[in-house]
């Protein structure tokens, strides 16, 4: 049972429970609001170019965006212990459209930044929607409900960079801003009208609520370790995340936005295996799992390094890279859950913390690589950062062992 189960839900002109249309509608602002945060990705070069500043620079707006995000997950999400849900989420999305409408008029690098830094903050309304999925559907399908939103949170993260390019094409880098935007503003508003009041009966203290957090992180060494693995993994693939636009769009590849834009279609490897990732992680093979995607990380570094200047040889370790960041978080989320079945929420909220201060630093990493050494130094930060993974990963199978000795 979810810890946020047991609300106080005003159904005076509702039915009991949300339907599948109206879960769907909460699927796509979850994937909005989700991919918000990487429209700027497949953009980098053009953004430059249009806001007058280098391509290093350019890149520091992925690292904002997941800083943000990152804030946001620690400080907004636990609102949803203390205020009415249904106001606080679309309250979120309704501030998050406003950020995307000052990127989409930047005229500017600074207007840029504060559009991204606010966009980020507020985006996290998809946090917000995914447990209020569950808890006002029926509880024998509060699984499928939850799974319905979070498919569109995939969606909206693998489309995201997708869309950019296409509509970068269509009225340049700012078009898909201000298309965001309207449809959030829109999205917002009919979930006001049909989603029913939602509200925590027994509400924590906002201070409470945060440091309850941290006595979670003190308390399980399996919740450090398998949140920093998933940062380290993030942040090496963030790496990529914030470089590739720079790479493709550069002498050897010289594609247009749009065309980079395809190249994220490949995420769809990765949410396709992640089926197969959560099944092993159910029959207790998350260690095995883990190992293998850190063995595909490594691999698809070493082949986006010796691949250079072919683009076919780029995209087959790229696939690799999607298909390893998926199935560590997996087997990452198999692991935390159990850990305090009854604190799901709040241990998901201290890993998703961490694993998007992870993709910020590898973001920020990987800006800084590009800018100085190159596509070389580029890979190299990445593989440093598996390395590293690697080591985490080991440190938490000793963890295994002495819990499975102290049963």
């Amino acid at each position: 049972m979810s810890e946020n189960q047991g609300l106080n839900i005003d159904n005076s002109s509702h039915s009991s429970y949300l339907t599948t249309g109206t879960l769907l509608l909460m699927a796509i602002a979850t994937g909005l609001c989700a991919g918000a945060n990487y429209f700027n990705q497949p953009l980098l070069n053009s953004i430059a170019l249009s806001l007058g500043v280098s391509e290093g620079l350019a890149a520091t707006t992925v690292t904002l965006s997941q800083v943000a995000y990152a804030v946001g997950l620690l400080f907004l999400v636990p609102l949803g212990d203390k205020l009415e849900q249904r106001g606080l989420a679309v309250g979120l999305m309704l501030i998050a459209a406003a950020g995307l409408l000052i990127s989409g008029y930047a005229h500017n690098f600074s207007m840029l930044l504060l559009g991204t830094l606010i966009t980020g903050l507020f985006s996290v309304a998809a946090q917000t929607l995914v447990p209020m999925a569950a808890n006002l559907s029926d509880p024998q399908r509060s699984g499928r409900a939850v799974g319905l939103v979070m498919s569109g949170l995939l969606a909206g993260i693998l489309l995201a960079r997708t869309a950019a390019g296409l509509l970068s094409e269509v009225d340049g880098w700012t078009t898909v801003y201000r298309v965001t935007a309207v449809l959030m503003l829109v999205l917002a508003a009919t979930l006001w009208l049909i989603l029913p009041k939602a509200r925590n009966p027994h509400p924590k203290s906002y201070a409470a609520t945060l440091k309850s957090l941290l006595a979670l992180a003190i308390t399980y060494p399996r919740l450090r370790s398998r949140a920093i693995l998933g940062g380290l993994v993030f942040g090496s693939v963030s790496v990529l995340f914030s470089t590739m636009a720079l790479l493709l769009s550069g002498p050897g590849y010289h594609l247009s936005d749009s065309q980079i834009g395809l190249v994220g279609l490949l995420g769809i490897g990765g949410v396709i295996t992640a089926n197969l990732a959560g099944r092993l992680a159910d029959r207790g093979r998350g260690q095995v799992v883990s190992t293998f995607a850190l063995v595909l990380l490594l691999l698809g570094w070493l082949g986006l390094y010796l691949g250079l200047g072919n683009l076919w040889l780029f995209l087959l370790p790229l696939l690799l890279l999607d298909i390893a960041l998926p199935a560590i978080h997996i087997s990452n989320q198999s692991v935390i859950y159990r850990l305090a079945p009854e604190a799901k929420a709040r241990v998901n909220a201290v890993y998703m913390t961490v694993y998007f201060i992870g993709a910020a630093s590898g973001s920020a990493l990987g800006a800084a690589a590009w800018s100085h050494g190159g596509w070389g130094a580029t890979c190299a930060t990445g593989m440093v950062l598996g390395a590293l993974a690697w080591l985490v990963l080991i440190y938490d199978q000793r963890l295994l062992k002495r819990e499975v000795k102290g049963h």
